[in-house]
């Protein structure tokens, strides 16, 4: 029998009772344990456990994870994440990119998606462990995919063509939010235009890879506004765009406004396949490199 956890937490009454579409099976079983042994093992940080994703049993269990480099501390302060805010003044383990290929290597993946901390402190944003962590795993693992969930850089492109220099598969780079609702999301340093920016810019550098871009709900966003994101982000040359539902990791984040049902999610779905898109993701549950590898093998 599957052992459910409820990860929905809303403030307000009118919600107090929970979708049942909002429960995951708790992490158990032998896959599950095996990537965890090995994070734990070479020192390395997961964004599935830093982000509290709720896909992690699933994801884990079929021996597949998002490795976050660069530390556990973000200089960001986005009021959606639960990722650890802080100031690490300019540490970096160099050596952290053999180890995360060590890992890709020693656990079969053919597939990973990486990610970093926003790292404000540091003078390329961290660009370069990027570049060199995507080399390192293309040298050790032949055949095997990257795909890298990057920052915004300060919208500097000098530093991201140093991340798209190192070839990642994918390049992606979440909206996050609407429009309207980004500054009250997003910290102050991120702007919605700069997102676009830079994902038009990794698009231009390398045409024939796939830009990447994700969408929260369940923040206030009208359809008119969602569906103006999916049209700047085609505008922007993005290939693959998701859609999940936003959750409220403590009572300090952002409250849920309201919860989006899988029958909205799918029809937000078809309408984003019809802007065309190469991949749509959506769903509840869905999160940014949710199914990332299948983008290899659908047609959109």
């Amino acid at each position: 029998m599957a052992i459910e956890i409820d990860l929905i937490s809303s403030p307000k009454p009118q919600y107090a009772r929970k979708p049942d579409w909002l429960r995951v099976s708790l992490p158990i079983g032998e896959d599950y344990e095996r990537v965890k042994a090995k994070v734990n093992t070479l020192a390395l940080n997961t964004v599935c456990k830093e982000a509290a994703c709720p896909n992690l049993a699933e994801c884990w269990g079929a021996g597949t994870a998002t490795i976050m480099i660069l530390g556990d501390t973000c200089t960001r302060g986005c009021r959606f994440c639960n990722v650890k805010t802080g100031n690490p003044k300019g540490v970096v383990d160099w050596m952290e990119p053999v180890r995360v290929a060590e890992a890709v290597r020693d656990l079969g993946w053919k597939y990973l998606v990486l990610t970093a901390v926003d790292r404000d402190d540091l003078a390329d944003g961290g660009a370069l462990i990027f570049a060199n962590t995507i080399r390192e795993i293309h040298e050790r693992v032949a055949g095997a995919r990257v795909e890298i969930l990057s920052g915004d850089y300060h919208g500097d492109l000098v530093a991201l063509d140093i991340v798209m220099d190192a070839k990642p598969d994918v390049f992606a780079h979440n909206l996050e939010s609407v429009r309207r609702l980004t500054p009250t999301v997003r910290d102050k340093r991120a702007t919605y235009d700069t997102s676009l920016r830079i994902l038009a810019h990794a698009k231009s550098r390398a045409p024939e890879r796939y830009t990447k871009t994700s969408l929260m709900l369940g923040l206030g966003e009208t359809d008119a506004e969602i569906e103006q994101t999916m049209d700047d982000a085609r505008a922007a040359g993005v290939d693959i765009f998701t859609m999940g539902q936003y959750l409220q990791p403590t009572k300090k984040h952002l409250p849920v406004v309201a919860f989006v049902t899988p029958e909205r999610f799918a029809q937000l779905g078809a309408l984003a396949r019809s802007k065309g898109f190469h991949q749509v993701v959506s769903s509840p549950l869905s999160r940014s490199s949710y199914h990332a590898e299948q983008a290899f093998t659908q047609a959109g």
